[in-house]
């Protein structure tokens, strides 16, 4: 997929002096999310406010092919105190929604997404002190290679649709004949 620079982020970067950033959106269940950018201090984009990580937060090369191809990224953020990592290992994260932007700061801060997709997996390594975590995320092309579990029966429809009976005569159906056209014979 192809990304569309805005004419803001496209004139900042002809600038002569280029502040770029990435940002991180961890969105978990109960409307719990955290909001990450690779700058100092806490910086509002679109209506949300986002902690300041400096060179704590390392993102992977993002990539895209011209082929309908899963590619995913990895994040690591460094120095993590011992409390956070208390809140790492007990919040489900497992396939839930993960945004990678990258923008640039100028008169005006712009931005685009890279990169939409799941949380996968996720590594933690301890020391005394602090701890680093890393978080492979999954592109939302997984859920091609996904199976659904979906069957044509009034059983399943009415689980979907509780008034629906569209399907209701379709296990009928399966033993019928059917003559087509003139009976054989005439």
């Amino acid at each position: 997929m192809s990304r569309d620079l805005t004419t803001v982020v496209l004139n900042a970067l002809d600038d002569q002096t280029v502040y770029p950033f990435f940002a991180v959106d961890l969105l978990f269940d109960d409307d719990k999310a955290i909001y990450l950018w690779t700058g100092s201090g806490t910086k509002t984009i679109n209506d949300k406010d986002y902690i300041g990580t400096g060179n704590l937060l390392n993102i992977s090369t993002v990539e895209e092919t011209s082929e309908i191809a899963v590619k995913g990224a990895v994040l690591t953020l460094s120095g993590v105190p011992s409390e956070v990592l208390s809140l790492a290992l007990s919040e489900p994260y497992q396939g839930r929604r993960c945004n990678l932007y990258f923008g640039v700061m100028g008169d005006t801060t712009s931005y685009v997404e890279l990169f939409s997709g799941y949380m996968d997996q996720m590594n933690i390594e301890e020391s005394a002190d602090t701890s680093t975590i890393q978080l492979s995320v999954e592109n939302k092309l997984v859920d091609l290679e996904r199976s659904r579990v979906a069957r044509y029966t009034s059983a399943y429809q009415k689980s979907l649709y509780p008034l629906d009976r569209g399907l209701d005569f379709v296990e009928s159906l399966q033993t019928k004949e059917l003559t087509w056209g003139r009976k054989s014979g005439n």
